[in-house]
């Protein structure tokens, strides 16, 4: 099974963009980033970063920011962005299963929302690459879907954990996607990953006359050990 959905390629090529970053995302840098170097020397890394609307935050905020994406044109469109705006970042096209860095490059590493985007072997893999370019006790964020949302359980069950097809729930028309209970964060980080905060967030639409509910984890984890 493919790590990149080409749903996504197909969106950003007809516009879709994110130009402001998740709440969630800002509120793990400024809480995580270590408060003994100068903001230029912490080094950010987001894998499935799209449009790059996090890291745009966080290069305006000073921090030294790389991103990946399987999406051209999301890169593309990142990459002009930050040259209109005089802002540095190093906006790649890779798969984040084979990350294109060096051994304990990164402090801070966000994933929101992609890894979920694949299957729980691929998401794995690259949870050991995101292991590999991290600093000694590097923080982790991990953001995947969760079980409990309404669109897992309205869809076609593929291979490794994916669900296609989503017909209900907020995630209708977002291709394969990969949801989470607790055991399976656990496994997933097992090993070379220390989880030190975990929250389950559920919100419930109460006015829709068909309950909805849109379920993620939001994990934070530091780097222990050996990859696996």
């Amino acid at each position: 099974m493919n790590t990149f959905d080409p749903i996504w390629e197909t969106k950003y090529n007809s516009g879709h963009t994110q130009r402001y970053p998740w709440d969630a995302v800002v509120s793990f840098i400024f809480r995580n980033a270590p408060r003994d170097q100068p903001r230029n020397q912490v080094n950010i890394l987001e894998v499935g970063c799209g449009t790059a609307s996090n890291l745009w935050c966080a290069a305006r905020e000073g921090f030294n920011v790389t991103g990946i994406d399987a999406s051209i044109s999301a890169i593309e469109y990142a990459q002009q962005r930050f040259k209109e705006e005089n802002l540095s970042a190093d906006l790649q096209v890779a798969d984040f299963t084979n990350l294109p860095f060096e051994n304990n490059s990164f402090d801070l590493i966000i994933d929101r929302c992609a890894l979920t985007c694949c299957g729980f072997s691929a998401a794995k893999r690259a949870i050991n690459e995101i292991h590999r370019v991290s600093k000694t006790n590097a923080i982790f964020f991990f953001n995947p879907y969760s079980d409990f949302h309404t669109s897992a359980s309205s869809g076609k069950k593929l291979s490794d954990g994916l669900i296609s097809d989503i017909q209900d729930g907020t995630l209708v028309d977002t291709g394969q996607l990969c949801f989470y209970n607790r055991s399976a964060i656990e496994l997933a980080l097992k090993n070379s990953w220390n989880i030190f905060d975990i929250e389950h967030l559920e919100l419930e639409k109460i006015l829709s006359s068909k309950k909805s509910v849109h379920a993620e984890w939001r994990v934070l984890a530091k780097k222990i050990g050996d990859s696996i």
